[in-house]
């Protein structure tokens, strides 16, 4: 018995040592050589005849997630083709999410017309702008297209871009060219999964097309999350019910349930005796979960509940009785073996830790509370348990979970999602009756959301929080755990001192008299952030790209969390163009702000904002801003542009929005050597319009920095711009290259030092070496 229990906690051991060998690959800035992994190798197989197990598990992790990653790595867009004109022909692999600007599908590469000898992944995400065209999942086309290697925006407490692009192994990005070329070869196949995919959509949108709540059904149905509204899913954020709409393994193990229970009941009725029924309904439970995953287009949260449920009941098929500890980590490890970029996404340690407590709860326990109470405290302290994990991911943490996932539970999850399946299944094979259920299952829906939306709009239902260092979050997750071990073991208010350091953790400001200047990465736009030891200036804010989809609110609000900031004292616009001002409303509505200034104050939702002028002045914390420009009319808006002037300790930075030769020969006849500064903010994103020789003589900076876009259609940083700052012997760093651009003081207090963040952050899947050419890709026209 004892050597059967030590043989078991040596193989969950082993498992969870392959799994930690799979993450330290993706804490690497570049993969180990073909050379150095089969060395590896070799010593795991010889830990392994030694009887190491767990190193050996180590090693193992770390070659075979090496490897994957190399050959996913290795199906990559050649430099030289990016920009060039490629036809193709191939298969819509996703349901189309239409926008503002057109349509978004990923694609299937079948074969390649040309241009001769070229090499394209296999798998793409494309845009077709402004077309007439219907395209759907399942279709084969023959496409003109343009196409750039992955490379997204890369800034602190934002998306990683690049992540999402690799783990879904999607290898390049691009759009699709008007021509005549672009032909529909073949309908989709009426017997693959993505015609059922996209059939089943049409009709579910086509029944509640008027409704709010369509895009919420969608997703319950079938994974289909691109038409939930941006407020939906702010609602969903703060309620911590996110996980109940999304596909997720909630979801898939009710399918499962509910075909083990029926299969079983049947087996049963029928009296088959050839198969044991427990092994008959486990074989229906997978079935019906495969079937169900296959609706979602087998997404990859939904490939990782599959894999669970699989293994869960793979112990009844084989008549094999698996500890709950056992089979987790069983599915842990089979889950990475197929998919180790899983280990990067909040997804699965949330899914894989919420089952790991509550097994840990229920587990061991002398005293059992009634069904009721015992789900209210499940509940509580599962969110107890995952709350560390979300304040690591998101620096947020709802504080209203416990009692919305108590409501929302029973009636979204078990409910109105096998409700709206059912309605879905019935579109399909009686549309009348499919319609009157479908609209039934969205008041319910609609009736359900009143409550979801009465607890998200409560003042404190969110706590934000800088996101904690990972050390400190693996305390809190075992503090957590120290909280809920149970009553009658000493030393569980020890728990708290582990959530204190996660709970109080603030990243360190700057020192008085010294400022923080960070040039977020906004893609082809502008915004940046200056910080004092007790204060925050947002100097232009980024674009607004969509009514979903701004910098506001996808880089410049993360970042800002990120740092501990939660209020912004003075917010400066420095003119009204859109890739400047887009994301000011969003900041405005989730900010306190306490000033506001612009070229245009009649463009922003301040009620003090005021219009910036050249002489106005004030100090922070021992550091000096002071407004340059504008003097009076301008010739055009960008020469309308407020330019700031921020000293410190350290020097100075000068930022001066999209001013051009009219406005900085202005500024030169006005302050001529006053201009002198240790950081230019590059004007008008490096265009050579801007940047005049004797405006770059006078201001002399030491250092200039550039915000644009990557293959930017406009080609800033202009050559001619990047050759004049060469040759006064200017460095010049910019955010297509470098991510976010940080500049603060040295540790030895001297000159500031920039910081880079795509170097100092960098991964194995992140694009090094960015070409600056005509445009390509998703986003360039």
């Amino acid at each position: 018995m004892n050597a059967s229990a030590g043989s078991g906690r040596t193989g969950v051991s082993a498992l969870l040592a392959f799994v930690c060998g799979v993450i330290a690959v993706q804490t690497l800035a570049g993969l180990p050589s073909p050379i150095l992994l089969a060395g590896l190798a070799i010593t795991a197989l010889a830990l392994l005849l030694r009887r190491r197990i767990l190193p050996c598990a180590f090693l193992l992790g770390f070659v075979w997630a090496s490897a994957f990653a190399s050959v996913r790595l290795h199906d990559e867009l050649p430099r030289d083709l990016e920009g060039r004109d490629i036809t193709l022909e191939g298969t819509v692999a996703s349901l189309p999410e239409p926008n503002e600007r057109g349509v978004r599908f990923e694609f299937d590469v079948g074969r390649i017309i040309g241009p001769e000898g070229a090499r394209v992944p296999g798998h793409l995400r494309l845009t077709w702008y402004d077309t007439g065209r219907t395209v759907r999942a399942g279709e084969r086309w023959r496409l003109g297209v343009r196409l750039k290697r992955p490379h997204g925006m890369l800034n602190p407490g934002g998306m990683d871009y690049e992540l999402w692009l690799f783990s879904r192994n999607i290898r390049a990005l691009g759009y699709v060219r008007e021509s005549p070329g672009n032909v529909l070869l073949n309908p989709a196949n009426p017997w693959l999964p993505g015609a059922w995919r996209q059939q089943l959509s049409d009709r579910i949108h086509a029944t509640l097309a008027e409704s709010p709540f369509d895009g919420v059904i969608r997703a319950l149905v079938m994974g289909a999350e691109d038409a939930i509204t941006p407020g939906q899913w702010e609602v969903l954020r703060r309620t911590g019910t996110a996980h109940l709409i999304a596909i997720s393994g909630s979801h898939i193990s009710l399918i499962a349930l509910l075909a083990y229970s029926f299969a079983a009941r049947l087996a049963a009725l029928l009296q088959v005796m050839r198969w044991p029924p427990p092994a008959v309904a486990a074989v229906a439970a997978v079935a019906a979960a495969a079937a169900y995953s296959a609706l979602t287009g087998f997404a990859i949260p939904t490939q990782r509940a599959l894999i669970m449920i699989a293994i869960a009941v793979g112990g009844i098929i084989a008549q094999r009785h698996l500890r709950p500890a056992h089979t987790l980590a069983l599915a842990l490890a089979a889950v990475v073996l197929i998919d180790p970029p899983a280990v990067t996404s909040p997804g699965f340690w949330l899914s894989f830790l919420a089952v790991a407590f509550i097994l840990y709860l229920l587990t061991g326990r002398l005293h059992r509370p009634g069904l009721l109470r015992e789900l209210a405290w499940t509940n509580w302290a599962t969110s107890l348990g995952l709350a560390p994990v979300l304040l690591f991911f998101f620096g947020q943490i709802s504080l209203v979970s416990p009692l919305a996932n108590l409501f929302a539970v029973p009636v979204l999850g078990l409910a109105i999602t096998p409700l709206a399946l059912f309605s879905a299944l019935m579109l399909l094979i009686w549309a009348e009756a499919g319609a009157i259920l479908m609209e039934f299952t969205e008041r319910l829906v609609a009736w359900a959301w009143q409550a979801l939306e009465w607890l998200s709009g409560l003042s404190w239902a969110q706590w934000q929080h800088a996101a904690p260092p990972p050390p400190m979050a693996l305390l809190a997750a075992l503090g957590a755990a120290v909280l809920m071990i149970p009553r009658g073991i000493p030393g569980r208010w020890l728990g708290l001192f582990l959530l204190l350091p996660a709970a109080a953790h603030t990243p360190d400001p700057p020192p008085e008299g010294r400022y923080r200047l960070t040039l977020l990465d906004v893609g082809q736009a502008l915004a940046s952030v200056v910080e004092t030891h007790a204060h925050t200036l947002v100097f232009d804010t980024g674009a607004r790209l969509s009514d979903s989809f701004d910098m506001g609110a996808a880089v410049v609000e993360p970042y800002l969390r990120s740092r501990g900031i939660s209020a912004i004292d003075t917010l400066v616009v420095s003119h009204g163009d859109n890739d400047h001002i887009g994301g000011a409303a969003t900041l405005l509505r989730r900010f306190p702000v306490t000033a506001a200034l612009s070229s245009v104050p009649d463009k922003l939702a301040h009620p003090g904002a005021k219009a910036c002028r050249a002489g106005q002045s004030w100090e922070w914390d021992g550091v000096q801003f002071e407004m340059l420009w504008p003097d009076g009319p301008a010739d055009n808006d960008n020469d309308a542009s407020c330019v700031l002037r921020v000293s410190g300790l350290q020097g100075s930075a000068l930022l001066t929005g999209d001013i051009e030769r009219g406005a900085e020969s202005s500024l030169v006849a006005r302050y001529g050597a006053a201009l002198a500064s240790t950081v230019l903010v590059a004007p008008h994103h490096g265009s050579k319009t801007s940047s005049s020789p004797e405006f770059l003589g006078e201001a002399h900076p030491a250092l200039a920095l550039v915000s644009a876009g990557y293959r930017n259609r406009w080609g800033f940083p202009s050559p001619q711009v990047v050759e004049r700052y060469r040759r006064l012997g200017i460095p010049l760093l910019d955010t297509a290259s470098g991510g976010a651009l940080i500049v603060q003081s040295s540790d030895s207090g001297g000159d500031p030092e920039v910081q880079p963040y795509r170097w100092s952050y960098r991964r194995y899947w992140h694009d090094a070496t960015p070409t600056k050419e005509s445009p390509a890709g998703e986003g360039s026209r």
